[in-house]
């Protein structure tokens, strides 16, 4: 595999073209890549695969010939990772209470914005507002 049909092959796997740089293949039409992405290219002799990340690229792989990094590069593109495992109860637990927690903020923190924007009395513990 080279580099242009490694191209063709992420484009038709569906992987979005600002996931990665590969040299003469075309990036995401209308903008910019985004700052971190998977790359490839030729130095001194030998093919890398790297990533990007908030403009510092740093070596993953490097391989002899194009061929192996391109295989490289669309193997890490096109993994699925491991399939996800469900929650065990106390797991589920956990986040069933972590959920009422932050709504309970979310509520307390509307209620103090309202009232700094209404200049009214403090809300009481329940978040509703008690008139005198």
């Amino acid at each position: 595999m080279d580099r242009h049909q490694l191209c063709e092959a992420l484009h038709a796997a569906g992987v979005p073209a600002g996931l990665y740089e590969i040299p003469d293949c075309p990036g995401p039409p209308g903008g910019p890549r985004p700052e971190d992405r998977l790359y490839l290219t030729e130095q001194a002799g030998e093919w890398v695969v790297g990533v990007r990340q908030r403009g510092v690229r740093t070596v993953l792989a490097r391989f002899p010939d194009e061929d192996r990094a391109c295989r490289s590069l669309h193997a890490r593109l096109t993994a699925e990772g491991p399939p996800p495992s469900p929650l065990t109860p106390g797991e589920a637990e956990e986040l069933a209470h972590g959920a009422e927690g932050v709504q309970r903020r979310a509520r307390e923190q509307l209620a103090r914005a309202l009232r700094d924007a209404e200049g009214g009395p403090a809300p009481a513990r329940d978040g509703l507002r008690h008139d005198p």
